[in-house]
């Protein structure tokens, strides 16, 4: 007799971290409701400044009401189904294990979109490689140190008056593989240091260059220009810009639980919609490179 025990602890899968919800403004998080919504978001209003020359009429600026529309318009859903057997006998909450996977999966996807719009947006790419010649990011001849890219980055948000509070940088592992190489200029050091999260992707409690840094496998792709076919030739990007550049909004409309009609199980399913919008391009920047 060879007795089966049955663990009560499941194997969780391997997640990436998400990164959308700390470098974005979440200031319009509490004006959504359900798909289709709009948040109006009214910009500050540009007052001009002449010289005063006394006795002369002095000319006044006319205040104008330009807007910013947040859209929801992407929507993510799940459904499940747990059978009565699996209730009542499994050693295991299926139902909880499930759940907990199913919110992790639109939280991933969430964050995919949103560095996507990031990528999208951004103008900051003043010799931040181009889709035809990407920065060739390394420390042998003609490559480019990736401390001294960051440093370019952080002086284009410096010229675009970007608050040096709030600064954020996305890169992909292999990005911080190059900035701890024995080549590199901040040698040895540990950027993680024990201080590091995995549930959010920073990569350490300090800043680099003014960025707080953050590690993503999210991170879009571009496609190289003159590949043939086309798309099957990309070159990885790294994100970089202020919290104030891009606005994230989410809500998780609706989760319920309803009866299977066919079979003797619950059905368990949900919906979450959100909308995002870089609303400044202009503290938004991207570096389009490859490692050799």
């Amino acid at each position: 007799f060879i007795p089966e025990i049955y663990s009560k602890k499941v194997q969780i899968a391997l997640r990436k971290a998400a990164v959308a919800e700390a470098i974005c403004n979440t200031d319009y998080m509490g004006e959504i409701s359900s798909f289709g919504d709009t948040v109006n978001i009214i910009k500050e209003p540009q007052i001009a400044v002449a010289d005063y020359t006394r006795g002369l009429a002095v000319t006044s600026t006319a205040l104008t009401d330009q807007e910013l529309v947040l859209t929801v318009d992407q929507a993510k859903s799940f459904s499940f189904k747990i059978d009565d057997l699996e209730k009542r006998f499994s050693h295991i909450n299926f139902q909880a294990i499930a759940a907990d996977n199913a919110a992790y999966a639109l939280r991933d996807a969430m964050d995919s979109n949103i560095l996507a719009a990031i990528n999208a947006g951004a103008t900051v790419t003043t010799g931040m490689g181009t889709t035809s010649t990407p920065i060739d990011i390394g420390f042998a001849s003609g490559e480019v140190d990736p401390l001294n890219q960051m440093a370019l980055a952080a002086k284009e948000l410096d010229e675009a008056n970007a608050p040096e509070d709030g600064r954020w940088f996305v890169a992909a592992p292999e990005w911080y593989n190059q900035l701890s190489n024995s080549a590199s200029k901040l040698l040895s050091v540990d950027f993680n240091a024990g201080q590091g999260s995995i549930r959010n992707g920073l990569v350490a409690s300090g800043l680099l260059r003014g960025f707080q840094m953050y590690k993503s496998n999210n991170l879009p792709t571009n496609d190289l220009s003159g590949a043939t076919p086309a798309g099957s030739a990309t070159a990885p990007v790294a994100l970089f810009g202020h919290m104030s550049s891009t606005a994230a909004a989410s809500s998780m409309n609706k989760v319920e639980t309803v009866r299977d009609t066919g079979t003797f199980s619950d059905i368990v399913r949900g919906l979450m919609v959100w909308g995002r919008k870089v609303l400044r391009p202009e503290v938004a920047g991207k570096i389009i490179y490859t490692i050799d």
